[in-house]
């Protein structure tokens, strides 16, 4: 698992790529919590999932953590690009009531703008 950051016009846009997974999970928050206290300003984030292939249900409890962590500091988060597999975990835990979801990066990151 690996986890770029960049900002895009105020808005933090996080790659994650290779499978988020029990045995990924703490490096995804490790990465994300230390590039997050760098850059504070930052309160709305794009998660591009392009590069996910595969996604447990700690996986997607590690996402949930952080919207709620971005929630509570007044962001907002979208996801973006997500695969057939990691989807199959949203649909069968109706997560994707949760998140709001993008085909691609420049239709999250215009809504996360808004």
């Amino acid at each position: 698992m690996s986890v770029a950051c960049t900002k895009e016009n105020g808005i933090g846009i996080i790659t994650l790529s290779g499978p988020l997974t029990a045995a990924t999970v703490e490096a995804f928050r490790e990465q994300l919590a230390a590039w997050q206290s760098g850059e504070a300003d930052v309160k709305n984030f794009v998660f591009d999932l392009s590069a996910v292939d595969f996604m447990d249900s700690a996986g997607l409890g590690s996402l949930i953590a952080a919207l709620k962590r971005i929630t509570e500091r007044g962001g907002d988060m979208k996801l973006a690009c997500l695969q057939k597999k990691p989807r199959m975990v949203f649909e069968i835990t109706r997560a994707y009531k949760v998140f709001e979801i993008f085909d691609t990066v420049e239709e999250a990151v215009k809504a996360a703008r808004q």
